[in-house]
């Protein structure tokens, strides 16, 4: 399947507009993406005309609600290739799947003297929560490094994996160096100990094909807003005997079978773990995006990602004074390409290139222990998507190039 960027990106209404009087390029995607027509009109859709709560009431409107709701969990399902929707979670992101998992999995398997392991690439969402898991059961926080060009050190991964290992959390692609992680190695490596694995799934489920049960995933976690769905809405797959044993976190209406004065009982998977009125247009929404997804085909979007970073990256590289981080073979990365320019601060670079219409992103990206491993303050990023075209690629070159003129010479 060809991919034409072109002609999908007319799909996206916020990309047509200007910003500093320049045609806004958006290349901010690994923070969230835009949502296309097909999602906007879902969200529409259902405020107008089908708004009602689900499960509990036997009217039209709430039966319709009640069933695109579900509609979108099954999409969901049939897109990572689970097993069934009893093991596809509505949460609020990747964020909240992640701590659903430290708070009732990690508090009730992990004690004093365990391990948990996960890597400097991590982001704060697949750090903290297994820091005050760790805190909390006086157990031993252990970090993966990585490789000179920011992949994954193996054999690092091998010697931090031990017996004594309960969890293994990992991101599948980092939101900084690009890089994809060989999950599948990891998994084999958990599970020889014993151990589960939890993958941060954010930056992969948008851009690639993924399969968990092929994975063999214990726990795999990602967001609609970075999928070209709405914000507050997200995803937590997991096994299902690892879910039945689990404890809900969160109490109240929507997740219970009976309450009696002392005690309640829950209701079964998914359910469970829902408690309250869900984000129901949020998951509407997303499965919309699913849709358009699977139309434009995951292996294209892929494809053209590479080929796109493969135009991008030696343009880049050429530029004196760049420093890429991340391995720079488009071949084992995403659209992710995170820089520093020489002489010129992260936050400066990122507001000059906004005044020439190109949307970047500056800072620590929420992910300070790798700022820390590669020894800076702070980087630039851009981020590319499917609906970005070679021209936006070169307007971000120029852009590039007239930043440095300038803070080389105060003029462009």
């Amino acid at each position: 399947m060809i991919l034409d960027a072109e002609a999908l990106k007319k799909d996206f209404p916020i990309l047509f507009q200007e910003v500093n009087d320049e045609p806004l390029v958006y290349l901010d995607n690994a923070a969230t993406s835009q949502k296309p027509q097909a999602v906007l009109d879902a969200l529409s859709d259902y405020y107008h005309f089908d708004n009602a709560n689900v499960h509990r009431g036997v009217h039209t409107l709430a039966e319709r609600a009640t069933a695109k709701y579900e509609a979108a969990r099954e999409k969901v399902r049939h897109l990572i290739k689970a097993s069934e929707t009893a093991e596809i979670l509505f949460t609020r992101g990747t964020t909240t799947s992640l701590n659903w998992v430290a708070r009732s999995y990690g508090e009730a398997n992990v004690t004093e003297g365990d391990e948990i392991v996960i890597s400097y690439m991590e982001h704060h969402s697949n750090i903290i929560p297994w820091q005050q898991l760790a805190k909390q059961k006086k157990a031993t926080l252990k970090y993966i490094d990585l490789t000179p060009d920011g992949q994954l050190d193996m054999a690092s991964a091998k010697k931090q994996i031990t017996e004594k290992t309960k969890i293994v959390a990992i991101a599948h692609v980092s939101n900084v160096l690009g890089v994809v992680n060989p999950i599948k190695e990891l998994v084999e490596l958990a599970h020889q100990v014993g151990a589960v694995i939890v993958v941060d799934g954010a930056q992969s489920v948008p851009h690639m094909d993924v399969d968990v049960v092929d994975l063999d995933a214990d726990f795999y976690a990602f967001s609609g807003h970075k999928m070209l769905g709405p914000t507050g809405i997200g995803i937590l797959y997991g096994k299902r005997h690892l879910l039945e044993k689990m404890e809900p976190i969160e109490f109240g209406g929507e997740m219970i079978d009976f309450v009696y004065q002392n005690d309640s009982t829950w209701k079964e998977l998914p359910w469970k773990f829902e408690a309250g009125t869900p984000n129901i247009a949020g998951a509407i929404g997303l499965g919309a995006a699913v849709d358009y997804l699977n139309q434009v085909g995951l292996p294209a979007i892929h494809q053209y990602e590479q080929e796109l970073v493969a135009y991008v990256l030696p343009k880049l590289m050429a530029i004196p004074g760049i420093t890429i981080y991340g391995p720079t073979d488009p071949a084992i990365r995403t659209g992710v390409i995170t820089f520093n320019l020489e002489g010129v601060h992260p936050h400066d670079l990122a507001t000059a290139m906004d005044m020439e219409g190109v949307a970047a992103r500056a800072g620590h990206h929420c992910a300070q222990p790798l700022m820390n491993y590669l020894k800076v303050n702070s980087t630039a990023r851009a981020s590319f998507y499917f609906y970005n075209t070679k021209a936006d690629a070169d307007r971000f070159i120029a852009a590039l190039l007239a930043t440095k003129e300038f803070f080389s010479h105060g003029a462009i």
